[in-house]
Parts: C-alpha cells; sequence; structure tokens
C-alpha cells in the first residue's frame, strides 16, 4: 500500500478551504428484494435468495416493490425533499461481477426525492446540509477476496460472489456541495451521518447497521487556495462504514490532498479506500462521470406517480422526528446544552430516554450510562448499546439506590455482577450479599466497635472537632465493607459521643 504526504491539519485548513459531499446508501428493511420476491435475511448462507429475475435469467421481467417506494417517500419527507409526481427507472450500464445483468436499475435524472435539507448541530452551531436528491435503486452483490493481505482483489488468489444482496432496496441520499465548514469539517460530516441514521432509525425503513453494511456512506472532498472561486477536484472514498471513520476520512483526504496541491500537483477524480488501521485513504478507480454509465429509460418497468393526497397522508403520518425528540427531553429533563451533546456523542440518548421509561429519573439514568458503563464501555472497546445490560435493569438499579438498599459503591458492584452475567439487580444483590447494612442494632454494634478501636478520633469529636467524626465514619464502612448506611452511622457516632451539630 502506498502512503501519500500528509500536510499538518491546522496548516491545510490555513491553505485550503474544503468542500464536502456525502452520498449514504440505506438498505430498506423490507422482507423482499426490490423487483422480484426474494427473501432480504442477513447473513443467509451464500446464494440461497436468489431467482431468475435477481440472477437476471432470459425471459425475467422486474416489478417494483412498493412497500420500497413508500418507504423512499416518507424518508424524503423526514429529509424536508419535494416529492416528484412523476419519475421513473433508468438503467446504469456498467459491468462489475457483483451484478449479474451487467446494469443496475437506478434513477438518474428524475429522482423520486428532491431539494432538501437536513439541520446538524456542531461545536454550539446549527449547520444545514442540503439535500440534493434521494432516490431508490437495487444493491449490488458481495465480492469477497481470498488470499492476500489487505481482503481486496489487488493480491488476491480468488474472488467469490454473493448474490444474495443483488436485488435488495437501496435509497441513496445525496448531498449538495457542503461548503463553509471550515476546519469543522470532519466533525460536520459525521454529525450529518449521526444525525441522518437516526432519522432513518426512527422512520422504521432500515435498521441502519453500519457493520453490517445496511447503512454506507461514500465521502467526497475537495479543496481551494484561499480566495479561488472554483472548486477542487474532488476524490469520492467509497464504503466508509463506521461514523468515526467518515470523520477520519474527511480529515485524512483535507491533509493529503493540502500536501499534493502544495507541492504543486494535481488531485485525481477517482474512488479512494479508507483504511481502519492506519486511517489513510489509497487509491481506488478512476471516477466515472455519468456519461460513462449510458444511462436509459427502464424499459420493462412503468414510471412511478404517487398521488398527492397519499404523500400528504404519509407526510401527516411521520413519527416525532430525533431532533425534535431531543428538545422536547432536554426540556423535560432539564438538561444543559452539553450535557444533551454529551449523551448524543456517545450515542447515549437512546439508553437514557429507555431507561428513564423504565421508571428511573433522568439525572440517575444519565449518570450511570455517561459515567460507569461508559467507562466499562470503553474498556471493553464496545459501544454503550452493545454491553449486556438492558435500560431496565439500570432503572432497577437506581430503584434500590432511591430506597436505601444500596448507596452507589455497592450499586456500582451490582452492575458489575449483571455485566458479567450473574443475572438480574436483585439477584446479583442476593448473591453477592450487596445490601446495606440498615439493621439498626447490627449498626450500633459496628459503631461501638470502631469507637472502642479509634479512641483518638473519639476523643477530637467529643472535643467539639465534628469534622474528625468523618474517620469513624471512614472506619464503619471499612467494616461493613461498604454496606452501611454512611448518613445512620454518622448519626450514631454522634449520638454515642454526645455531641450535636
Amino acid at each position: 500500500m502506498t502512503v501519500d504526504t500528509h500536510m499538518p491539519y491546522d496548516e491545510a485548513l490555513a491553505r485550503f478551504e474544503p468542500v464536502l459531499g456525502l452520498e449514504t446508501h440505506v438498505e430498506l428493511g423490507t422482507a423482499s428484494k426490490m423487483f422480484c420476491g426474494c427473501k432480504t435475511t442477513f447473513g443467509a448462507p451464500p446464494n440461497t435468495q436468489v431467482c431468475p429475475t435477481c440472477l437476471a435469467f432470459p425471459g425475467s421481467l422486474p416489478t417494483a416493490n412498493a412497500v420500497a417506494i413508500e418507504s423512499t417517500i416518507r424518508i424524503g419527507l423526514a429529509l424536508n425533499c419535494s416529492i416528484a409526481e412523476w419519475c421513473r427507472f433508468a438503467r446504469k450500464n456498467y459491468f462489475y461481477p457483483d451484478m449479474p445483468k451487467n446494469y443496475q436499475i437506478s434513477q438518474y435524472d428524475e429522482p423520486l426525492c428532491f431539494d432538501g435539507y437536513l439541520d446538524v448541530e456542531v461545536d454550539g452551531r446549527t449547520v444545514r446540509v442540503e439535500i440534493e436528491r434521494v432516490h431508490l435503486e437495487e444493491d449490488t452483490g458481495k465480492s469477497t477476496h481470498v488470499g492476500g493481505a489487505t481482503g481486496r482483489i489487488q493480491g488476491a488468489d480468488y474472488s467469490i460472489v454473493d448474490y444474495n444482496r443483488a436485488g435488495i432496496p437501496l435509497v441513496e441520499i445525496v448531498t449538495k456541495p457542503v461548503e463553509g465548514t471550515e476546519s469543522l469539517a470532519p466533525d460536520v460530516a459525521k454529525a450529518y451521518v449521526t444525525e441522518l441514521r437516526e432519522t432513518l432509525r426512527s422512520l422504521g425503513v432500515s435498521d441502519v447497521r453500519m457493520e453490517e453494511g445496511s447503512l454506507r456512506c461514500d465521502v467526497n472532498v475537495s479543496l481551494m487556495p484561499r480566495g479561488a472561486s472554483e472548486w477542487g477536484t474532488r476524490t469520492e472514498t467509497k464504503n466508509v462504514n463506521s461514523l468515526r471513520s467518515v470523520e477520519r476520512a474527511v480529515r485524512s483526504e483535507i491533509e493529503r490532498q493540502a500536501a499534493i496541491l502544495a507541492d504543486g500537483g494535481r488531485i485525481i477524480q477517482e474512488t479512494r479506500h479508507f483504511h481502519e488501521d492506519t486511517g489513510v485513504t489509497t487509491p481506488g478507480r478512476s471516477k466515472e462521470e455519468a456519461q460513462d454509465y449510458r444511462y436509459f429509460p427502464e424499459p420493462d418497468l412503468v414510471p412511478i406517480a404517487p398521488d398527492p393526497a397519499w404523500v400528504a397522508t404519509l407526510k401527516e403520518a411521520l413519527p416525532e422526528l430525533p431532533s425534535v425528540r431531543r428538545k422536547r427531553l432536554q426540556a423535560e429533563w432539564g438538561v444543559s446544552d452539553l450535557d444533551m451533546q454529551a449523551m448524543h456523542n456517545a450515542d447515549a440518548f437512546d439508553l437514557v430516554e429507555a431507561t428513564v421509561a423504565a421508571g428511573a429519573p433522568a439525572a440517575d439514568a444519565r449518570k450511570w450510562w455517561m459515567g460507569e458503563l461508559a467507562r466499562r464501555a470503553n474498556e471493553s472497546g464496545v459501544a454503550l448499546a452493545g454491553l449486556p445490560i438492558t435500560p431496565a435493569q439500570i432503572a432497577r438499579v437506581t430503584e434500590l439506590v432511591a430506597s436505601g438498599a444500596l448507596n452507589d459503591k455497592l450499586a456500582r458492584e451490582v452492575l458489575e455482577g449483571v455485566l458479567a452475567g450473574e443475572g438480574s439487580p436483585d439477584e446479583v444483590v442476593e448473591r453477592r450479599g450487596l445490601r446495606i447494612v440498615n439493621d439498626e442494632g447490627e449498626l450500633s454494634a459496628i459503631v461501638d466497635q470502631v469507637i472502642a478501636g479509634n479512641a483518638d478520633a473519639a476523643d477530637k469529636v467529643r472535643s467539639g472537632k465534628i469534622a474528625a467524626a468523618g474517620a469513624l465514619v471512614g472506619g464503619v464502612m471499612k467494616a461493613s465493607r461498604g454496606k452501611a448506611d454512611a448518613a445512620r452511622a454518622r448519626e450514631l457516632i454522634l449520638e454515642k459521643l454526645g455531641v450535636s451539630e
């Protein structure tokens, strides 16, 4: 792999202005494929979900999936798009081994949805990302290159193709060029894909799992010298498959292109591959223009003409969108913009909301997910949602703390047990014997023992140095292995030493 020279990011931004473009591909969660009745189950044995239509056998004819069309219109409406009153499918011709027909049924000059926008919040600033088009097409198959060090075709011993994915409904969401983001360009790109993913999830049209390829992003980046009026040549980094990688791919391309331009070189319009291990991009193939695909209208499918009244009904039935929901819950929870942004960045918002819905106070739900659980997720190298614990279990822990059965230290031990697979919070409490000592006689005996063993501290308290009681409380907590009610222990200590506050 050849690695280009990179210019330091701050220097690159001082000399050049970045322009972004994001093309996001979303596999719809329909039960059947776009133009045939084959199933769309992820992970099925290779080439078991295929038929004459999606394998392009002679004489087979496509039939459009009505649910996919409806889902695409709902996406367009959620993205503030205009919906075409009449549009049609086209054939996009090219030879790839993962496309049995040697062409893809897509949309070209007449997309189903167009001229929309999505607002994102970045560093306290609202950035409007304008949407050029939302169009519907079919996905390709999956090629696997066996042998070699990179998993790509270069250096592979042979390639195999799974056509299960070929023909699955695929929505492509294309932004207009995004200017004026300056040093925030990588953050804007990540925020846009994050907000888009949450919007799609709220609509229920896709599971948007980037790790499974149901949400994939192509990142376009170009640079133009400060003071210039024409955009530079763009590159397209293909199939970036995580939110963090979207951010890193933009940053890497800015640094790489800046180094080339500063050295008098020129940027080649091409696709590029992003490498997760190194954080850099490498060349793919020269990028085709639209005319290279020889688009022409698909003769086997009738045009789409959505009834405006039906579109209006779909718009009225849209669910509460993520940005609206966040503002509503922020007001209900009484949290700051900074706390909201922290939850959003940590992918904790839905988890906190579900924990509150399960009965926990918002402050407690946020504390546990953003504190102890975020720490454990980082240590394990997994996302918060990937931890083996549920919002309902967190809500139960907060209930146990509120009732006085647990303190925060014991609650952390309970969480540890649940994460270790030891059962529910109540089962962990019983198995580990973690319930707070609130029996008055037992606690009184522990206090007597600690006072007797710490005469100097006890004398200081008797002489009026109330702060010295802290050492005795600490002794009680140690003797009870953290299970004593610290507040009640302090009251008993002062009572037994004849001191009042």
